[in-house]
C-alpha cells in the first residue's frame, strides 16, 4: 500500500510540473525576465513569466506549434507563426504574434491582460511595467518587470564596455572613467561582495574583482577606513543574493538596489527595509549621497545625514553610480570634484538616476582584468559586474 500511496503521490506531482517544464516556465536560477515593447508600440511578455503567476498556467506544445494560456475559466490558444488567436474557443484577430528569441517566447500582452483581468501600470521614470491581479478581491498578486524598448539585446552584443570622458563644467574640466553595463543582457549578473566575505575585513579591489570572477568592479559603501583596529566595519546596508549582508536601521542615505531581473533603482533610505522585506530585492548597497532625480541634479546632502565636510563642500577622488533610461549601469570615477560637480558629471555622462559611493582614497573602477582608477587603500566592500 505505501508503495501504491508513493506511486501516486510522484504521479500527481509530475502532474503539476509537467506543464511547467513543457513552456519552458521552470525559468533557470539567473533567467531575466522583461516587457518588451516593439518599435511599433506593440508589448509583449515571456512566456515563463506568467507560468504560475496569479494562478495562471502557460503550456508550450512539444512541438512549439501551440500556446496554450489558462486561468479558471479563461483559455487563450495562441499559433506561433500567424497573427490571431482563440479566446474561449472563439477566433481573434491580433496583427501581431508570438514569437521566441534569445531561447525565451513572447506573447502579445494587450489580449492577456484583457483577457486575465491584469491591471497594467507603466512607471515611466523606472523603465518598468507592474502587473497587479485581483486588485478587487483583497488578494492582490503584483509583479513589475523591466521594459525593454525597440530591439531585444542579442547575447553577442557587447554586455559591458568602458570609456574615458573629459566633461567640463563651470569652466573646469575633469578626466573621467567609466564602465557602462548593459544590465538586460542576458549574460549581465550583479553582486555586492564583502572584503573577504566577512564584514569588518578589507580587501584590494582587483582582489575582489578576481575572487569574483568580474569583469569590472567599482568600490562601494562608506566604511570605518581610519580605525586602528583591524575590523574595519562597512557603513550602510549591503545585500547579496537576496540575504542581508550588514543591516543599518534609521539610515536615511542613499541605497541602490536591483532585483534577479536586473530592474536597478535608488532608493532612500528611510523606505528600504519595508521594501527588502517584500522580498524582491536582490542586492543592494547603500552610500549617498543622491545625486540625480529623473535626469535633474537633485541634492539634499544634509537630509541624508552627512555631516562630513569632505561630502558638504570639499572636493577629492569621486565614486558614482548612475542608471540611464535604457537599464544601462553607469560606474564612473574623477578626480577632484565637490559633490555637486560630480552630480553634474554624471547628468553629462547620460545617468538618469544617480548617487555617489565611498570616494577618496578608497575611489577605485577596475576593467577586463586592470585597474582605470587605482584605489589608495584596501577597501570594505564592492559593486561587481560578472559575465556568464
Amino acid at each position: 500500500m505505501r508503495k501504491l500511496l508513493s506511486l501516486f503521490t510522484a504521479f500527481c506531482l509530475l502532474a503539476v510540473l509537467l506543464p511547467a517544464l513543457s513552456s519552458g516556465a521552470a525559468a533557470a536560477p539567473h533567467t531575466k525576465l522583461a516587457v518588451y515593447v516593439d518599435k511599433q508600440n506593440h508589448s509583449f511578455i515571456p512566456l515563463r513569466f506568467l507560468n504560475g503567476f496569479a494562478g495562471i498556467q502557460s503550456v508550450l506544445s512539444p512541438a512549439g506549434n501551440q500556446i496554450q494560456i489558462t486561468r479558471d475559466e479563461q483559455s487563450i490558444i495562441f499559433t506561433p507563426g500567424t497573427a490571431s488567436a482563440s479566446v474561449n474557443g472563439k477566433p481573434v484577430a491580433l496583427g501581431i504574434q508570438p514569437f521566441s528569441d534569445n531561447g525565451t517566447t513572447y506573447v502579445p500582452l494587450s489580449l492577456i491582460s484583457q483577457t486575465l483581468g491584469i491591471q497594467l501600470q507603466w512607471n515611466k521614470d523606472a523603465g518598468s511595467l507592474t502587473l497587479t491581479s485581483g486588485a478587487n478581491t483583497g488578494t492582490a498578486v503584483t509583479a513589475t518587470l523591466p521594459v525593454q524598448n525597440g530591439s531585444l539585446i542579442k547575447s553577442g552584443a557587447h554586455a559591458v564596455v568602458s570609456g574615458k570622458h573629459t566633461y567640463k563644467i563651470g569652466g573646469r574640466s575633469f578626466s573621467v572613467q567609466t564602465v557602462t553595463v548593459s544590465l538586460l543582457h542576458p549574460s549581465v549578473r550583479l553582486d555586492a561582495v564583502l572584503a573577504g566575505n566577512t564584514v569588518g575585513r578589507t580587501e584590494a579591489l582587483a582582489s575582489i574583482a578576481k575572487r569574483s570572477q568580474a569583469v569590472a568592479a567599482i568600490n562601494g559603501t562608506f566604511f570605518a577606513a581610519y580605525t586602528d583596529g583591524a575590523f574595519k566595519a562597512p557603513y550602510g546596508y549591503i545585500i547579496s543574493g537576496g540575504k542581508m549582508l550588514k543591516n543599518s536601521p534609521g539610515d536615511n542615505r542613499a541605497v541602490f538596489a536591483y532585483d534577479r531581473n536586473m530592474l536597478a533603482e535608488l532608493i532612500p533610505g528611510s523606505e528600504f527595509k519595508a521594501r527588502f522585506d517584500a522580498g524582491s530585492i536582490e542586492g543592494a548597497l547603500q552610500a549617498g549621497p543622491r545625486l540625480l532625480v529623473n535626469g535633474k541634479v537633485a541634492l539634499n546632502v544634509a537630509a541624508e545625514g552627512f555631516r562630513d565636510p569632505k561630502i558638504l563642500t570639499g572636493g577629492g577622488a569621486r565614486s558614482a553610480l548612475g542608471i540611464t533610461r535604457d537599464h544601462k549601469l553607469i560606474l564612473l570615477t574623477t578626480g577632484g570634484a565637490t559633490i555637486p560637480q560630480l552630480a553634474e558629471i554624471m547628468k553629462q555622462a547620460g545617468a538618469y538616476q544617480a548617487m555617489n559611493l565611498d570616494g577618496g582614497a578608497s575611489s577605485g573602477l577596475y576593467y577586463n582584468g586592470k585597474y582605470l582608477t587605482t584605489p589608495g587603500r584596501l577597501i570594505s566592500n564592492a559593486l561587481v559586474v560578472q559575465t556568464r
